[in-house]
């Protein structure tokens, strides 16, 4: 029995191997919607963390990762958010993935993570 955030393995009859692309989502039709924006809560990793060094202001583009989906987000923050410091940001993303409230993300820039985040709404 496979339960939320474990990995399995699928036989998918009739499916060629370039059909599938890592992130794709098997669920039941019309259960989960492909969205490109919502809300988040997010909290930046400290510089001695392994975090950024300077505040994160409106308009930055990191990379979130849902999973095994990355995608380039562009964050509307009211206050630049400094380094350790937890705070809202509504996003948009380039290309809609699949997203439900609660889901957990990391943010990652320069091929290291740098805050982590948990979806508030989506639109």
């Amino acid at each position: 029995m496979a339960r939320p955030g474990l990995n399995v393995g699928l036989l998918l009859r009739g499916v060629r191997k370039d059909d599938v692309a890592r992130g794709d989502v098997v669920a039941a039709p019309g259960s989960v919607l492909p969205r490109d924006r919502g809300e988040a809560d997010l909290v930046l990793l400290g510089p001695e963390e392994g975090g950024r060094r300077t505040p994160l202001r409106a308009g930055y583009m990191p990379q979130l990762w849902f999973g095994v989906t990355d995608v380039t987000a562009t964050l509307h923050i009211a206050a630049p958010l400094a380094p350790g410091e937890r705070g809202p940001v509504r996003f948009e993303l380039q290309r809609p993935v699949a997203l439900e409230p609660g889901m957990r993300f990391a943010i990652r820039e320069g091929g290291r993570t740098v805050g982590a985040g948990v979806v508030r709404s989506v639109s």
